[in-house]
Order: structure tokens, then sequence, then C-alpha cells
């Protein structure tokens, strides 16, 4: 079998949080945190439901044995608690793609400077260790927290791909699609770099 592009363990750490690597072990602890329907909202899959949720952690580590995905958790470092859970997922070594997906941190954090440190330590992973060629990023057309969000860290909006996955509740839902490529990373970095700065001034 070819050898996987991200190693394993692969533990991306930050000043407030630490992206550590997903394993059975901490399902239950995770779960806690994902019980918030409203988390799932714009996700294909209602992660509050403990039956859905188990089964979308045990594809998750079945897709990084194949190389598919590559699933963190999400480590509040101060609390130490588990706030959330993000991935890489549609990896592509040949082509030197990849995208970052299955985002969800609690509501306590939205708005903080939280979500743009997933996004730096992600994204300087991406571009200046695996060199990537590019990143995507897609989300349901209807989540504007989620658009804007993308495009505050200098994703470029692609366009909507029309009735492009069906959600668990039978919503047929069209996705934006935004991406960052290798010569975008400098100036997106120091975006996400001020969006840090600006929120960690306010407590």
């Amino acid at each position: 079998m070819a050898e996987h592009w991200i190693k394993h363990p692969t533990i991306l750490k930050g000043k407030l949080v630490d992206l550590i690597p997903l394993e059975k072990e901490h399902f239950d602890e995770l779960y806690l945190a994902a019980t918030d329907k409203k988390l799932w909202e714009f996700i294909p899959s209602d992660g509050s439901e403990r039956e859905k949720f188990n089964a979308l952690y045990n594809t998750a580590l079945e897709e990084r044995e194949k190389g598919n995905h590559y699933p963190f958790i999400i480590q509040h470092k101060q609390t130490k608690k588990f706030i959330g859970s993000t991935r890489f997922l549609d990896i592509v070594p040949k082509d030197k793609k990849l995208e970052i997906g299955f985002t969800w941190i609690t509501r306590d954090y939205w708005g903080t400077a939280i979500n743009f440190e997933c996004k730096l330590l992600l994204m300087t992973f991406c571009f200046e260790v695996l060199k990537t060629n590019r990143v995507q990023l897609k989300t349901d057309e209807r989540n504007i927290r989620s658009r804007t969000a993308i495009q505050k860290i200098g994703g470029q909006f692609e366009g909507i791909f029309r009735k492009e996955r069906i959600l668990d509740n039978g919503y047929v839902r069209n996705s934006a699609f935004f991406s960052i490529i290798d010569t975008e990373w400098e100036a997106a970095k120091k975006k996400i770099q001020l969006q840090m700065e600006e929120r960690m001034k306010v407590k």
C-alpha cells in the first residue's frame, strides 16, 4: 500500500487550541460537546444524535486508514476540553490538493479567535509542510456565517454547485465552493493572523 500523504499521528499545536488526531477512545468526550443540534444545522449528518455521531466518526477513522481523510479533535489548551472537530478530506496527493471541512466548534467559542487559529494551523500545515497547490472549502449555500468566515480568511468564491448533496433530513443542498491556492497563501496567512489578533484583544 502506498504511504499516506499525511503521516500519523500529526498533531498541530496552537496558542489557544491543539488539533489532535481523532481516536476511538475520544468518542464519548467529543460527543458531549456535539449534542447541540444548532452545530449540525448545515452539516450533512446530524452528529447531535449518538448513532449518527458514531457512524460519522467511525467513517472518519476508516477513511484515515485509506488515506482519504485526516480527522482532528479541537482541544482547548486552557481547559483541556474537547470543543469541536475538523478534518482534511478529499486528499489527493497526486494533484497536491485537499479540502478542509466537517468543522464545528461549540457555541461558547463562536466569534472568538479559535476558528481562525484552527484554519491557520491547518493551512500552514497544508501549504508549508505538504506543499499543496490548492485547499478547498465548501459549505451549504444558506450558511451565511460560514461563507463569511471563509472569505475572511482569504477563501476565493468559486461558485455554487447545485444539488450537490442530500442531507440526513432529505434536503437537497446547493453548496458554495471556495479555495485558497499556493500563490495566495502568504496574503491569506496575514489576513488570518490579523483576525486572530483582533479577537484576542477582546476578552
